[in-house]
């Protein structure tokens, strides 16, 4: 049995998106609210920049974020699996 679809819109950096996913709407919403601030943290810092530019700045710092985090995670691993 497939799970439930949920669709919820969210206002991200101003502009309103359909989101449909499995998560729960609150879930989506949260994920929502952390980027939209994430953009405006970049905007803030950089406000010359286009929209698109400020989204593109957003996803890389959030991909380098997670890459990193990835990469912490793999460490401790490879740390408990050790001992």
């Amino acid at each position: 049995m497939g799970m439930k679809k949920h669709k919820v819109t969210v206002e991200i950096y101003g502009d309103n998106y359909p989101v449909k996913g499995d998560a729960e709407p609150e879930r989506i919403m949260k994920v929502a609210a952390l980027l939209d601030e994430r953009m405006r943290e970049t905007a803030f810092i950089n406000p010359r920049m286009s929209k698109a530019m400020v989204a593109i700045l957003t996803a890389l710092n959030i991909t380098d974020e997670y890459l990193r985090l990835q990469n912490d995670y793999q460490q401790l691993l490879k740390m408990l699996n050790d001992k």
